[in-house]
């Protein structure tokens, strides 16, 4: 049973007389457990709705056009308790957070339907054959799987769960059935690189078009190890090494199915010093919000808006582009561009080590607050400091460390603008004008 707390107003379910406070059973004589079968289940045009309030039970009718909503808001937006992760992966990032910080970015997310409704990655070992069996019946594609390696053993090992290798079968089961499913391998040295990553991306790669990308990241390491699986970062020689694997695999990729599926994510690039690969390489950027292909994607969009900017105002006064070490020459070359088409833009990049996760963690997306400002406060003050929105959670003004945009802005003084990582939102934000 699923609470409903709010009917839209004209909506078919109010003029059916379903009211706030109701809890809905079942549709067309389906038990209704979550979103998935909700949505799945009210898509028809024509449904017979059952009802309870109390003791009371009642079964309304709802005519409406076929796919449309309801028009029902429920508890929460699963309908449901957000399933957990059971694994103790050896790659983990929340197990190498620092204690103290807020409750919510301890909660590890293992949730199949929010992989198809949110786009987040699972790794399937918390499925049952009947959750499989619903998720196939219900077409629930596109999927985001965490595969990391075929090796069933090896699989087990890294992702700490006796059901690591067995859960595979239900990648298999999603593919036979025709569902599509994006994966990634989170690369370890020592572990699933190497011949391991050779096997797992020739056994992904003969499920194509099923599997429709494969992205090959890096693993993350923090400084809060201490008693966990302990595992080497993913150096310069390492980074080389797996790109060099990677575009071996899509060459064979390209001659048998006409396209690459595999991609490196951009992290690799910058860690091995190689060049960042064209945009034809990404092949439509299917996996862009997992940061594979973001910065050539950035790019792209920067030449396009340069090429039309001809009547864009500028002003003329300092500022700073914040970004992680590892893009900090990539954020120079984008500037050096801006300042080549305009050269009063007057910015400077400021790379911001990371003393918060530790060093070894580079990325501009884990950049803190507080690392923000203890770094800039070594520079003079400016008019305006520009940082991009992956720093911040999603859909708040609020850094990883719990230091708002508010605070930043407290403590150097000056105007904190965030912008979207779009070559559009960056020239704006660098120029400070727009185009008339």
């Amino acid at each position: 049973m699923a609470k409903i707390v709010g009917v839209d107003p004209n909506s078919p379910a109010a003029k059916a007389g379903i009211k706030p406070g109701e809890e809905l059973l079942s549709i067309n004589g389906h038990k209704i457990r979550d979103v998935l079968d909700f949505d799945f289940y009210g898509y028809d045009s024509a449904l017979s709705v059952e009802l309870q309030n109390g003791d009371a039970r009642r079964t309304v009718r709802v005519r409406k056009p076929e796919g449309s909503e309801l028009g029902l808001e429920f508890e929460t937006y699963l309908m449901d308790k957000q399933r957990g992760c059971s694994n103790r992966c050896v790659f983990c990032f929340i197990d190498q957070l620092p204690r103290g910080m807020r409750k919510s970015l301890y909660f590890k997310d293992d949730d199949a339907r929010l992989s198809f409704l949110l786009g987040n990655y699972i790794s399937m070992t918390n499925l049952s054959d009947e959750d499989a069996e619903r998720m196939i019946k219900m077409r629930v594609s596109p999927l985001n799987v965490s595969v990391h390696t075929t090796n069933p053993a090896l699989r087990t090992l890294m992702l700490g769960n006796p059901r690591g290798g067995e859960s595979l079968k239900y990648l298999y089961a999603f593919c036979k059935a025709g569902l599509k499913v994006k994966a990634q391998i989170v690369a370890c040295p020592g572990l699933n690189d190497g011949k391991e990553l050779e096997k797992t991306l020739t056994d992904l790669s003969a499920l194509y078009p099923q599997i429709e990308s494969v992205a090959v990241v890096p693993v993350g390491i923090t400084s809060f190890r201490d008693g966990l699986y302990p595992l080497t970062p993913v150096d310069k020689n390492a980074a080389a090494a797996m790109i060099k694997i990677i575009d071996n695999a899509r060459e064979k990729n390209m001659k048998k199915h006409g396209c690459g599926i595999v991609c490196a994510a951009d992290e690799l690039y910058l860690r091995a010093g190689m060049p960042l690969p064209g945009v034809d390489y990404y092949e439509g950027f299917s996996q862009l919000e997992n940061g594979v292909g973001l910065l050539t994607s950035f790019e792209d969009e920067l030449d396009i808006e340069l090429k039309f900017a001809e009547d864009l105002k500028v002003k003329e006064e300092p500022f700073y582009i914040a970004c992680g070490v590892a893009a900090e020459e990539f954020m120079n070359m984008c500037l050096s561009k801006v300042q080549k088409r305009f050269p009063e833009v007057r910015g400077k990049v400021i790379s911001v080590p990371n003393d918060f996760f530790g060093r070894t963690v580079d990325v501009t997306g884990l950049v803190c607050g507080s690392d923000l400002i203890n770094r800039l406060k070594k520079e003079p003050k400016v008019s305006r400091v520009l940082i991009p929105d992956v720093m911040l959670r999603h859909g708040e003004t609020v850094f990883l460390d719990d230091v708002s945009v508010e605070d930043v802005e407290k403590e150097l003084q000056t105007k904190v603008i965030v912008n979207n990582v779009s070559g559009a939102d960056f020239l704006s934000a660098v120029t400070g004008g727009e185009n008339e």
